[in-house]
């Protein structure tokens, strides 16, 4: 059954969106790179940039109303009888004023033709919604283990770390999408070092390989400008067999799962937390991960991610993850194995 609705384009892109294509396209001069990173047609790209003149407005969608007005079309004799029928009549229904343009006119166009003039002459308002309610489209969400993990970061917050020498440090997660168990591991930086280390530490954690790995498009996971050179998340994914999938940009909705696991762990975890340096930061965060991964679900039916994990591992046998030993880079790189 088709999702896609009839009047409304699927997933329109956003005027951020449009912006920022138009932007790497003025910068880069590559139309291939642009429209493969934004999912967009060269059609579209070549008209956003035509139109775009530095404010937000301008690429804003425009009236697809026709120049020409339709041979079919209410006469403005008809439109008067409208008009005046209403003004000495303002509580007339639609029906009642098809009833008296039939008597009085003879008139025979059909009643939803009416009713169409009706609406566009502003004579049946609509409440107006204060925000444009998006509707979420389905998902297909995997019911088997190993089949796709979620990656994201998540800035830990200042007012949790007590030091004074104004460090940083970033949450790396993946959630299983079958079971929705976690891995936490905590970095001073953010980094494509820091990513290949965590993928590592992630598969060690599982004990097998996924088949996909979805991520947002932060430079810690790809490339933000045209290069040749592979990135050394793809370079790992690549030599373990794992394909790097990468959301639409500046849509984070795409990532939902391990977006949503992020605000639970604010709520449950940073918002009464306080570490004075890293290691401390990963011991808590160990112990904060037993206890996420045990606490039940409505999704899950009320299990908790470990009880899912389990039962689905009795049924499933996902790729067995190989030792990763030594340093990362090496082993992109190397020759160690």
């Amino acid at each position: 059954m088709s999702i896609i609705p009839h009047q409304k384009r699927y997933l329109p892109h956003e005027i951020g969106t449009r912006i920022h294509a138009v932007t790497l396209y003025r910068s880069a001069k590559d139309i291939e790179f642009v429209c493969r990173r934004y999912k967009i047609s060269k059609a579209s790209l070549m008209r956003w940039n035509k139109r775009y003149d530095g404010t937000p407005e301008s690429l804003a969608d425009r009236s697809h109303r026709p120049h020409t007005v339709h041979p079919r079309a209410h006469t403005n004799e008809e439109i008067m009888w409208v008009l005046n029928l209403v003004r000495r009549n303002p509580d007339i229904t639609p029906c009642e004023l098809y009833g008296k343009l039939r008597r009085k006119h003879g008139y025979t166009r059909h009643p939803l033709s009416l009713y169409r003039l009706f609406v566009r002459l502003g004579l049946r308002k609509k409440p107006v919604s204060t925000k444009k309610k998006r509707i979420p489209q389905p998902y297909d969400t995997p019911t088997s283990i190993g089949t796709k993990w979620q990656m994201d970061v998540k800035y830990v917050p200042k007012a949790c770390y007590a030091g004074r020498d104004g460090k940083s440090f970033y949450q790396y997660t993946v959630i299983e999408e079958a079971s929705r168990k976690r891995f936490l591991y905590a970095y001073e930086e953010q980094s494509s070092y820091s990513t290949c280390d965590f993928i590592r530490r992630a598969i060690a954690f599982f004990r097998y390989l996924p088949k996909m790995i979805q991520t947002d498009n932060g430079a810690e996971f790809t490339h933000i400008t045209k290069t040749e050179r592979i990135h050394p998340m793809d370079a790992l994914c690549g030599k373990l067999g794992i394909e790097h999938k990468l959301i639409r940009p500046r849509t984070p909705r795409h990532n939902g799962k391990v977006e949503r696991s992020h605000r639970n762990d604010q709520e449950r975890f940073y918002n009464h937390l306080h570490f004075y340096s890293l290691e401390e930061l990963n011991l808590q965060m160990r112990r904060y991960l037993t206890r996420s991964n045990d606490i039940p679900s409505k999704v899950l039916g009320w299990d908790s991610p470990k009880e899912r994990q389990k039962a689905l591992s009795l049924v499933f046998q996902p790729k067995k993850a190989p030792k990763i030993q030594g340093d990362i880079m090496d082993y992109i790189y190397g020759n160690a194995s």
